[in-house]
């Protein structure tokens, strides 16, 4: 049997150990040195010769994490790996997936050009921005579902009266999911932006009076759209507003905001580290799923079939 080998970028060690554990078997050996002006210089110090190589990086900023990533495979394919797999628990730049108006870039796209120059040949992540984004590679994605992590645990909540609410119009498809596998109805919260980054209103569509409501999303960073939508809920008369998301960027005031929030519990998945520990943040580990698709990947076997 080929011999397959789980590496890890400087970036997810803390997920990396944890998928290495559940697959049962010690992460491989590599060193990133860097000269003293910070250019990095990955090093594989065993052979990987034919082998099934996975590299598990997630790249969020900076974005040395991504150029880190690429420079792992291509030293792997230099070295003549058998079949390189980036595992990308989150996929940065993947909000970047359309040209909206003139002159910007379509760096989600960017990103999959680039890791197909490097050598990849196949790429698994978790919860794209956009489903679209898979029809930027030429080669197989296998895109995980954090439904299989947020669904058993919001079943053992045994909350009453529950509704599913999207944060915004892009996530409807999202929040439907959840809404239509436990049965329960769905709202939507339509935000108005005047700049990025800065929602100025918010207007539920739908009743939530004495419901407890669970926002969906993919991704929180500043939490200013989870947390207006959270206050637009309450006025409305919601008994209690919760939130899930795959990816806790969480940047600038979104730590504060959250903490001050009338959210009563936000939960994330274990994709990107928490900077800080918040009482209301509760994160869940996606490393038990990972290591099964890896194995699923290796051994031929069907990827979907985690999800049903």
């Amino acid at each position: 049997m080929t011999d397959v080998k789980l590496f890890s970028g400087t970036a997810t060690e803390y997920l990396s150990e944890k998928i290495a554990d559940f697959h049962g078997q010690a992460l491989g050996d590599i060193t990133v040195n860097r000269f003293s002006d910070g250019e990095m210089h990955p090093v594989i110090n065993e052979s990987v010769r034919g082998s099934y190589v996975f590299f598990i990086q997630s790249t969020f900023a900076p974005a040395d994490n991504l150029f880190e990533l690429l420079l792992m495979i291509d030293a792997a394919k230099r070295a003549s790996a058998g079949y390189i797999t980036a595992v990308m628990p989150y996929y940065g730049y993947a909000r970047q997936d359309r040209k909206d108006k003139p002159r910007v870039p379509i760096s989600a796209k960017l990103v999959a050009s680039l890791l197909k120059a490097a050598g990849v040949n196949r790429v698994m992540t978790m919860d794209f921005h956009a489903d679209q984004i898979q029809g930027f590679f030429n080669i197989p994605v296998d895109h995980l579902k954090s439904e299989a992590i947020f669904m058993p645990y919001l079943k053992k909540q045994k909350l009453d009266n529950v509704i599913f609410a999207s944060p915004d119009v892009g996530g409807v498809k999202r929040a439907r999911t959840y809404a239509q596998h436990f049965e329960k109805n769905l709202v939507i919260c339509d935000k108005y932006r005047e700049k990025a980054n800065e929602v100025a209103g918010m207007t539920v569509i739908g009743d939530v009076a004495g419901a407890d409501v669970i926002l969906v999303d993919d991704l929180i960073d500043t939490a200013g759209t989870l947390c207006k939508a959270a206050d637009a809920l309450i006025d409305k008369g919601a008994k209690s507003v919760r939130a899930i998301a795959t990816h806790p960027v969480l940047s600038g005031p979104a730590y504060d905001r959250i903490e001050a929030s009338q959210l009563k519990e936000v939960i994330v998945c274990d994709t990107l580290p928490l900077k800080k520990d918040v009482k209301k943040i509760k994160q869940l580990s996606t490393a038990k799923l990972f290591s099964r698709a890896i194995r699923n990947t290796y051994e031929n076997r069907s990827i979907s079939a985690l999800f049903v």
